[in-house]
């Protein structure tokens, strides 16, 4: 019979099924992991929290690779961290640990060899040794100042051999420890922000209003006494999707939007006649021009508006925001 490129829906089906399997176990292992918590790893967070150097973070092979995303995570959330290769450690790496650090290793079996020879220049220099481990009486735990068991009954795989529940748990300990960590220190969004300020997170947690508002001959602005007919060129001219109205000193007294302008030809024989004081909407909502991006969002989407004005402490108009702006700049 010739080969056909049809699917095997008997086939998918399973693959589904067994997909699904492997998510369960991994994430049964974790809640297993999490029902056994002890005293250990409030030991391990008060060392990581006292610890006036680095936090230095080791393992080999699939452990390596979960300690080097444990490493960029404790970075990033006001740890100082760094990772230690264990293979490179005994050829000179060493030299990147120095008294006041801590040492995190990760191991499965707490037998691996890479891991354990460089027990000794821990503890030669009082370097305190937080081991993850599957096996509490291996070497590695023997010889480690704090012991946290991240033991699994078995891996998510089909044969039941490669790093998957037990890579799986060691990670997510270590996200444990450090959202700890920043508990404890009282780590804030603005300080996260500082830590990524390329990235689209630094932009949503860093960016003021003051970097996207209109402002100077671009602000659609008009007087109380203006009749409608005026109103809609400006706004048509400025294309903001609103008109501010101010008064002579240049205070916020009201707003009129494109919704303002259609309901006043719904209600009026002669709208383009009206003042635009009889139809604004007075007191506006306003924000400053130091206050975050993603707050201005928060307040147009909580008003359902897509335009505010920008003011000073005075409540003098010097910009005026808009939602379109902040949804391209990727903000929203």
């Amino acid at each position: 019979m010739p080969p056909t490129n049809e699917p095997n829906l008997t086939s998918a089906r399973s693959t589904r099924e067994l997909i699904q399997d492997v998510m369960r176990a991994e994430s049964s292992a974790i809640r297993r992991t999490a029902d056994r918590i002890d005293e250990q790893v409030e030991h391990a967070v008060e060392l990581l929290f006292q610890c006036k150097g680095r936090t230095i973070v080791t393992g080999m092979g699939k452990m390596g690779y979960i300690a080097r995303k444990a490493a960029a995570t404790f970075c990033s959330t006001g740890t100082p961290a760094v990772f230690l290769h264990p293979g490179e450690a005994s050829h000179g790496d060493l030299g990147m640990v120095g008294q006041g650090d801590v040492l995190v290793a990760l191991s499965k079996s707490g037998e691996t060899n890479e891991v354990n020879s460089i027990l000794p220049y821990m503890h030669r220099f009082d370097i305190p040794v937080i081991c993850l481990t599957g096996c509490k009486t291996s070497e590695l735990a023997t010889r480690s100042t704090v012991t946290i068991d991240v033991s699994v009954p078995a891996e998510a795989d089909t044969i039941e051999l490669a790093p998957t529940s037990s890579s799986t748990v060691a990670l997510a300990m270590c996200d444990a420890l450090a959202v700890a960590l920043m508990q404890m220190r009282g780590f804030t969004r603005e300080q996260f922000a500082l830590f990524h300020p390329g990235g689209n997170l630094g932009r949503r947690l860093l960016a003021t209003v003051e970097h996207f508002m209109h402002a100077g001959q671009e602000l659609p602005t008009t007087q109380r006494q203006d009749v409608l007919r005026n109103v809609i060129v400006t706004m048509s001219e400025k294309r903001l999707g609103a008109a501010i109205v101010v008064d002579d000193d240049n205070r916020v007294l009201g707003i009129l939007t494109d919704g303002d302008l259609r309901r006043t030809f719904e209600r009026c024989q002669s709208p383009l006649d009206e003042i635009a004081a009889d139809w604004m909407t007075a007191d506006p909502q306003t924000i400053g021009a130091e206050s975050l991006a993603v707050d201005a969002i928060k307040v147009m989407e909580s008003k359902k508006i897509t335009t505010l004005p920008v003011v000073d402490d005075q409540r003098r108009l010097i910009g005026v925001v808009h939602l379109h702006d902040l949804i391209r700049a990727g903000l929203a």
